[in-house]
């Protein structure tokens, strides 16, 4: 077709009604026209001419315009888009290099080939404009839940159509064995909107945890104004959920508001969810309280919570116990999930026993070490002492509060512990030093022989060898793969080194070897100290 006055019009009549049906700006039509129409020319004037096209929007008229560039004389390269200063002088009054001459062309009728070619830019600029405007929609719109419309099935992914888009609701993001037929109307939380090659991808999902948190903002208003709070959700989908609330209205009971007038507002989600029993627990910020809540129904006897390795031990009824853990550990997995700790479930007997066993191998130490009769130790033991070097070296106080132990007898409670505690230093010194420990290491402060022994099993056997390792290495800690906490066992952990003592351990002996300036640690020790102080004085204000 030419570009004649009888089809100028027709242009921006046929980029208004494209810009309609795809919902996009008509400029980016008539833009998608114009680079048409150039590579048009380009293929009957010239592909190396630089040939730029503008139309009207108001008249339609396409204008083909020659564009040459002064460039300077050594970066000439394409005659036909570029020209000197010298050869610019004849077009232009005082030419600098990056000016560029336009001058206009006769317009180009498009043959069958290029119209075609022109229709294909066209469309994928078209494509391209349509893709951006769904994603720009939907990024903003991640984390809420949509309404849409089964459109077919594609290998148990589920395609739904939610307006001016479409979502993929993929097979591990369905609830059970939920089947969806074509038009079902469907709801789902958008989990995901990403930007790729093929368009945008909108991912859906009815498993989140996030689903449900929503669906309560939706049935329950105190939620959506923010008098009540979803603090954590867990979930085993289509089967049961963990859902933690709290009030920030005293008068408003958070558990209540989210149950309903006889069970109105749970079951309208329990329904959504393919009747997915729903347990509301009151939040608390004291983390035992909390999970005692959590593994309701299940009473709980006694918790006993260790921060540092983000484990807690539960100890329940022993009829209590298959409810505590649930089927195929259900319960117990869900509290976990809501309270983010790792949970040991025992029954009191069991505890007892531990409790037991532990009793038992004190006492033990205690005869065997101290020379002292079985009712002796156990009196020991009983007063809290747990090894050889609290009796050595606690206040003499702490000893004669025991019934029948004066200062005589005390002192020498501690000459034997101490006696006992040496003679162990000094076997596992010398099989340190047998395993190839070498004096470095074996005077390092901060190291006793058993350690030094532990580290050189380790084959850690130089003081370059420890200060190569890892805090956690020596202490120990916790890995997360696939969602499961591992622990990582260190060489001292046995010796009871926190994580920072091995931090600290470490870098006295890089600054020993001269691997590290020790004023740098000052440094960055005076910047923590500054970083605290500021955060603290934050807090005051």
């Amino acid at each position: 077709m030419a570009i004649t006055s009888a089809n100028q019009l027709e242009l921006l009549q046929t980029a208004e009604a494209v810009a309609r049906e795809k919902m996009i700006d008509p400029g980016l039509v008539v833009e998608a026209m114009e680079e048409s129409l150039a590579r048009a020319a380009k293929s009957r004037y010239g592909s190396e001419m630089d040939i730029r096209v503008k139309i009207d929007r108001r008249t339609g008229r396409a204008t083909f315009t020659r564009v040459r560039t002064v460039v300077d004389e050594e970066e000439l390269e394409n005659y036909q888009a570029e020209m000197t200063v010298e050869q610019a002088k004849q077009y232009l009054a005082d030419p600098q290099i990056g000016d560029t001459y336009e001058e206009e062309v006769p317009p180009v009728e498009l043959g069958r080939i290029a119209a075609q070619s022109a229709k294909q830019v066209i469309l994928q600029k078209v494509r391209e404009a349509e893709r951006d405007r769904q994603f720009e929609e939907f990024k903003d719109r991640a984390g809420t839940i949509i309404n849409g419309v089964v459109k077919r099935e594609e290998y148990g992914n589920v395609i739904v159509d939610i307006g001016r888009g479409e979502g993929i609701l993929r097979r591990n993001e369905k609830i059970g064995r939920e089947a969806y037929r074509a038009n079902d109307r469907i709801r789902c939380y958008i989990k995901d909107v990403r930007r790729e090659t093929r368009g945008p991808q909108i991912f859906l999902s009815r498993t989140a945890p996030e689903f449900m948190a929503e669906l309560f903002k939706m049935e329950v208003p105190e939620i959506y104004d923010g008098i009540i709070e979803i603090k954590a959700v867990a979930r085993d989908p289509g089967s049961r959920a963990k859902i933690a609330v709290i009030s920030y209205d005293s008068s408003i009971d958070p558990v209540g508001a989210c149950v309903g007038m006889r069970g109105s507002r749970v079951q309208a989600v329990v329904n959504e969810l393919q009747g997915e029993k729903i347990d509301i627990i009151p939040w608390n910020e004291d983390v035992p309280t909390f999970l005692v809540n959590a593994l309701q129904p299940a009473e709980v006897s006694k918790v006993v919570l260790d921060e540092d390795a983000e484990r807690i031990e539960v100890v329940v009824p022993d009829e209590q116990l298959s409810l505590a853990i649930g089927r195929r550990g259900q319960n117990v997995r869900l509290a976990s999930q809501l309270t983010g700790l790792d949970i040991d479930i025992m029954t009191e007997e069991e505890e007892s026993q531990r409790r037991q066993k532990e009793f038992e191998e004190r006492t033990q130490l205690f005869v065997d070490a101290l020379d002292v009769d079985e009712f002796f130790a156990q009196l020991l033991v009983s007063e809290g002492f747990t090894n050889l070097e609290e009796v050595a070296y606690v206040e003499i106080d702490e000893l004669t509060v025991i019934d029948g132990v004066d200062d005589e007898t005390a002192e020498e409670l501690q000459a034997r512990a101490r006696d006992v505690l040496e003679a162990q230093a000094a076997e596992a010194l010398e099989r340190a030093r047998a395993l190839g420990a070498e004096d470095s290491l074996i005077e390092f402060e901060g190291l006793t022989p058993q350690m030094v022994e532990a580290l050189a099993k380790d084959d850690v056997k130089t003081l370059e060898d420890f200060a190569t390792c890892a805090d956690w290495e020596l202490a120990g800690g916790w890995t997360t793969v696939d969602g499961q906490r591992t622990k990582d066992d260190g060489v001292l952990e046995p010796f009871e080194v926190s994580l920072e003592e091995a931090q600290n351990m470490v870098m006295t002996a890089r600054v020993l070897l001269g691997w590290v300036d020790p004023t740098e640690i000052e440094t960055e020790a005076e910047g923590d100290d500054a970083a605290d102080e500021g955060s603290e004085e934050t807090e005051e204000a």
